[in-house]
């Protein structure tokens, strides 16, 4: 028998909304809500780059991810043709207006999928070789040799003061 965990009430979610359900392991689940007041739980992970769904616009039975506007069907997860790919749907059901999510998936659903990785540190050669992984310290020391030799040179240019 399915065990079912109370996640929040539906006001609590906006019509054409969402809300983020942390879970003790692996990414959250995102709660949406539609204009009709239907309620479901994805993956709060865009199969195409992982963005975060739960702060995407809900249109009447998907979600749009918000970094590439992919449309995902929030009844499966699936992505709408032309795109491809799926996230992975929570069971969900309302009961006298309160939210709630099966638990034993909660605890153990796409716990191996993880979070996207973006920024110089994302910047790994493909053959995984350490060597080829961005420095950030290194780009930073350099930024601030190269900011320090304008400052110098602008200030010889510069007028002198009267003394």
């Amino acid at each position: 028998m399915t065990q079912w965990t109370a996640i929040c009430r539906v006001d609590d979610i906006l019509p054409l909304g969402a809300r983020r359900v942390a879970r003790a392991q692996g990414l959250a689940v995102a709660v949406f809500r539609t204009a009709d007041d239907r309620v479901f739980a994805l993956l709060d992970r865009c199969p195409h780059k992982g963005g975060p769904l739960s702060q995407g616009i809900v249109f009447g039975d998907a979600v749009a991810c918000p970094l590439h506007n992919w449309a995902i069907k929030l009844s499966d997860g699936n992505a709408r043709s032309p795109d491809e790919g799926c996230t992975p749907a929570f069971a969900c059901k309302v009961d006298a207006g309160q939210v709630f999510l099966d638990a034993q998936e909660l605890a153990s659903k796409a716990l191996d999928l993880a979070a996207p990785v973006a920024g110089p540190c994302s910047k790994v050669a493909a053959v995984g070789n350490v060597a080829n992984v961005i420095d950030v310290a290194n780009v930073i020391n350099v930024i601030n040799v190269i900011t320090d030799a304008t400052h110098a040179d602008a200030s010889e240019g510069a007028p002198k003061a009267n003394a």
